[in-house]
């Protein structure tokens, strides 16, 4: 290959017919025909951003042409005449939502530059600007003929797959992110290299949009703010909530779009029952629970911020207490969410048990996942969070020792990994010298990321002063996740082995607040 000092990505004009029209016949030696001039001044006309060339050194060095149809042609099983209505192209309609590749080709003498693939990331781009919900096409299996008297065309596939059998075309199409949908017979009339069989190839669109009948705001980047808060004696409920409404402020006047409290930061309003034991002092504490739940919605809709209360505890109809939370979102609803594991501690001293609902909630800025400190420490619990589609999971929390925070702090970015989402986790710190098991408090409030290209090299994305009163404000963008899902370096969720393994829920019947709904259960 000689020296090479431009290569240039360009649309395709009718002047170029006689270049293209010898490049194709190079690239296919034995193919009968190539397109006629009528072909590419329709084409050309019709959707001109569609039909790309790419000139090497100011020569015609590769092509690709396409058409925009609807997603059920596509879809169905059709042949290369019928995609593109007999060659004239009425298929192709400018409201439809599929871009449907009809050519591609790279002349000989260019090949091993890659052109192809600068093809590929044109038509990505022009399917996400257009907004489109996928490109499709039928693909060539040119060495198949080697293979058809012992292989099917779909045992063929799966060899080329598993790198069992090299096929050019097939190869290179996989490698840019297209899966397989089906195979098309008599896809291309005389294509015998193919035995006339094709592989019909999909590249989804993430970003894709579906038109909306009423106005929506999706957010995709989202302003978390964490609340490392101070455990001190309180006069009251009044001097406690006055605490929590200036952290709100502080938060909303940035703009933050979440507010996340630790666990049992009301905590010290047990000082007015120290006089109790332990387990009569909570079930005291919870009989405020109600009214801060209610106060905090209030705050949120003022201050126009969804509020993630940490957790309070919770004395049920049935005598039973719970350690919960509320998210309070900024529209007024209010959701509860439990913690699933207590600690042996809390179990002994308290009498707390572990409550059994678990779900993803939406919000006006993506699926969000809620879980209380301890249970950050159960993997299957965010599993089943990510197969909800969370995006973000939050972790309020309540840590004495620096160990105790440790196995928070690192199985929560474990999460964050292996879940391919954000992961906020805050706490309190501060002594209470006056409220039983409550002495001591140890936490570094952090938010987590995936790690990969587009993340933090450490998943870290933003870290508090350990020990120290403050609140922590970071930025995530939901779409880097999107990208992480579909293209990352590895994909953690995509490449489960659900052949062999699996996480599933328990399904029990509950009646809740009267509903007689079934709730499904961990």
């Amino acid at each position: 290959m000689h020296s090479i000092d431009n290569v240039k990505l360009d649309f395709l004009r009718i002047e170029d017919y006689e270049d293209l029209s010898e490049a194709m016949r190079a690239a296919y030696p034995s193919m009968p025909g190539v397109w006629q001039r009528r072909h590419i001044e329709r084409l050309v006309k019709l959707f001109p951003e569609g039909q790309v060339v790419v000139r090497v050194d100011g020569k015609l060095a590769a092509c690709a042409l396409a058409i925009i149809v609807e997603d059920d042609l596509a879809e169905e099983h059709h042949t290369y005449r019928e995609i593109t209505g007999n060659y004239t192209f009425d298929t192709h309609t400018p409201d439809g939502d599929v871009l449907y590749g009809i050519e591609l080709f790279v002349h000989p003498d260019y090949r091993g530059l890659r052109l192809g693939r600068r093809l590929y990331d044109y038509r990505k781009e022009l399917c996400e600007q257009l907004n489109l919900k996928k490109i499709v096409f039928g693909g060539r299996i040119p060495n198949y003929h080697q293979y058809a008297n012992e292989l099917t065309p779909k045992e063929y596939i799966e060899k080329v797959k598993h790198k069992e059998i090299h096929d050019p075309v097939l190869n290179f199409q996989l490698s840019n992110d297209f899966h397989v949908v089906r195979v098309l017979k008599g896809y291309l009339e005389g294509d015998e290299a193919s035995q006339e069989y094709a592989v019909l190839l999909e590249w989804d669109n993430i970003y894709y949009t579906p038109p909306q009948r009423k106005p929506k705001l999706n957010k995709t980047v989202v302003r978390l703010g964490l609340v490392q808060w101070q455990m001190r004696l309180y006069k009251g409920l009044d001097d406690l909530m006055q605490q929590a409404e200036f952290f709100v402020d502080a938060l909303s006047a940035y703009r933050a779009d979440f507010a996340l409290f630790p666990e049992f930061f009301n905590a010290p309003l047990m000082a007015a029952y120290n006089h109790l034991s332990e387990a009569d002092a909570i079930r005291a504490l919870a009989e405020y629970t109600p009214v801060i739940s209610q106060r905090f919605s209030e705050l949120a809709v003022s201050y126009n911020i969804n509020i993630i209360t940490g957790s309070m505890p919770l004395l049920t109809d049935e005598g039973k207490l719970l350690n919960v939370g509320h998210l309070c979102h900024r529209n007024g609803k209010v959701e509860q969410y439990e913690k699933i594991h207590v600690t042996p501690d809390e179990a002994k001293v308290w009498g707390l048990e572990g409550g059994k609902q678990l779900r993803a909630f939406d919000t006006d800025c993506g699926k969000i996942g809620i879980l209380i400190c301890y249970d950050s420490e159960f993997p299957e619990l965010s599993r089943l969070l990510a197969d909800e589609g969370m995006q973000i999971l939050f972790v309020p929390f309540l840590t004495d020792t620096q160990n105790g925070y440790s196995r928070v702090r690192h199985c929560s970015q474990a999460r964050a990994i292996e879940n391919e989402c954000y992961v906020a986790i805050a706490g309190s710190v501060g002594n209470l010298p006056k409220v039983h098991n409550m002495d001591i408090q140890y936490a570094q409030s952090m938010v987590f990321t995936p790690c990969d290209f587009a993340f933090p090299a450490n998943g870290v994305k933003a870290e508090a002063t350990p020990n120290t009163e403050m609140i922590l404000i970071a930025d995530v963008d939901l779409d880097l996740l999107r990208e992480l899902h579909q293209y990352g370096s590895v994909r953690n969720l995509k490449d489960r082995r659900t052949d062999v393994y699996r996480v599933e829920r328990v399904k029990q019947e509950q009646v809740s607040a009267g509903s007689g709904m079934e709730h499904p259960a961990v």
